[in-house]
């Protein structure tokens, strides 16, 4: 994993990217010196246009999720993934080769090894993405502890990153009765945690202890290993960085207390507030038709009112008006009692359940976003009567409205829509990622990515 701005990437994402961006600029650059045995054939323009090119594909592979670091894709979704990649690309492409001032001779080259470079691409995706012989080269993890919280560490491990090798569980001497599983088969009896490292080639422990008191955690050795340039990490760091999210269950007051991050700057706020109304304003200008489309539709199938307004809790627990485009009937809760919405839910319209597919009801929110109560990136702002239940029955709820609330966000990009109090718990674990780590860099990545949820209709409900 690599660390830049506070967002953990995984090196494979990056090593990706940096493949389908020298693979774009290699085939141009190729074509143009097979034309011409000229070095200088290949004129400066022309690596400009393409490194256009590959910085547009990148951004639009980003928002269908091909650089994630979990690998919940089936195969027919990576291939269905990378043809929507070709369609929005190859328009791109077009436009690049329009506005590329090149001679007509050197610009259909140009077209053309951009359109050959983009099959290439669609095929890597297609029939070699998914099956990948990573785990040979992938990291060799040794969890220390065989507990509830080991074994936690060790499935979301092999469910955030197939390509690493599990080499196995190290019980601890606090651990009465719990032996060491590894996945050699091999029993270590009377080696200590040293050896077993060295001899099992290891290249990161997590400790993952359920308690840490009473000698439990063997210093000297830890350090020993950390010495010979193997990682030690905490369960709750490691499964920060993996996961993208701050795992409940193995985090504490303390870590969140001492540990890095959760700062919320002036100037941090200030470039925030900047970004929000220039970005609100060019979205309202440009989804204005769509907008007035959807509230004509809204008229003609079930009168007014077209907006929805609602009493959301914002930053600091200050309530305010969220505005949607209304896609429920208007008598949706006439028993006064706050349900959550659900699958198929007999309230939405017809015009609503399009509306809710492709995200159109949230666009009246950049509203919302000048008048400053929202933010376009953030924790979803929920209703007070949830909000009191929530925090009754989850620890750490309140810290998500130390920012503003968003438009969309990093929990929202990440898992379904939360209709229940467990599916709220689970994407209050990406909140506390986004509160702790939030910057720019992971704003526009949550944005990027919005856009591929959009497209592909995930999680709407």
């Amino acid at each position: 994993m690599i660390r830049l701005f506070n967002h953990y990437f995984h090196k494979r994402a990056l090593y990706l990217i940096c493949f389908e961006m020298g693979l774009l600029v290699f085939l141009v650059t190729a074509a143009f010196l097979y034309q011409s045995a000229d070095p200088f054939a290949v004129k400066p323009m022309v690596l400009m246009g393409a490194l256009w090119m590959a910085t547009g594909v990148s951004t639009i592979n980003t928002g269908l999720g091909f650089y994630h670091g979990s690998h919940s894709l089936t195969t027919t979704q990576v291939r269905l993934r990378a043809i929507v990649s070709l369609c929005l690309s190859l328009p791109l492409a077009y436009v690049v080769y329009r506005i590329s001032p090149l001679p007509p001779e050197d610009a259909m080259t140009f077209l053309l090894s951009l359109i050959t470079a983009l099959g290439l691409m669609l095929v890597y995706r297609a029939y070699t993405a998914v099956a990948y012989p990573w785990r040979a080269v992938g990291p060799r993890v040794l969890v220390y502890g065989t507990g509830t919280n080991a074994r936690l560490v060790g499935s979301l491990l092999l469910q955030s990153e197939p390509h690493a090798n599990l080499v196995g569980y190290y019980a601890s001497p606090s651990e009465p009765g719990a032996q060491t599983a590894l996945a050699s088969g091999w029993q270590p009896q009377g080696c200590s945690l040293t050896e077993v490292a060295q001899r099992e080639h290891v290249t990161e422990i997590v400790v993952a202890l359920h308690d840490r008191r009473n000698g439990s955690m063997p210093l000297r050795e830890l350090l020993d290993c950390k010495l010979n340039g193997i990682k030690v990490v905490d369960s709750a760091t490691h499964l920060e960085k993996s996961m993208g999210q701050i795992r409940r269950d193995a985090v504490s007051a303390g870590w969140l207390i001492f540990g890095t991050g959760f700062e919320q700057g002036p100037l941090r706020r200030l470039i925030k507030r900047i970004v929000d109304i220039a970005f609100s304003c060019l979205l309202i200008v440009l989804t204005l038709p769509l907008m007035l489309l959807t509230g004509l539709l809204i008229l003609l199938e079930d009168a007014r009112p077209v907006l929805y307004r609602q009493e959301r809790v914002g930053l600091h627990g200050r309530l305010f008006n969220v505005v949607k485009f209304r896609s429920m009937r208007t008598d949706a809760e006439k028993d006064g009692t706050p349900r959550w919405a659900s699958a198929s839910d007999d309230r939405v319209t017809r015009v609503g359940r399009i509306i809710r597919k492709l995200r159109i009801d949230e666009l009246p929110q950049l509203f919302c976003v000048l008048r400053g109560d929202m933010s376009l990136v953030g924790p979803r702002p929920e209703r007070a009567y949830f909000v009191s239940q929530l925090t009754r029955e989850l620890p750490y709820y309140a810290v998500r409205h130390s920012v503003k609330p968003g438009v969309t966000g990093w929990a929202q990009v990440r898992y379904h829509y939360g209709a229940s109090v467990d599916d709220s718990a689970e994407k209050l674990q990406y909140d506390l990622y986004y509160v702790k780590n939030h910057s720019l860099l992971l704003d526009l990545l949550v944005l990027f990515e919005t856009v591929g949820v959009v497209l592909t209709g995930k999680g709407a409900q």
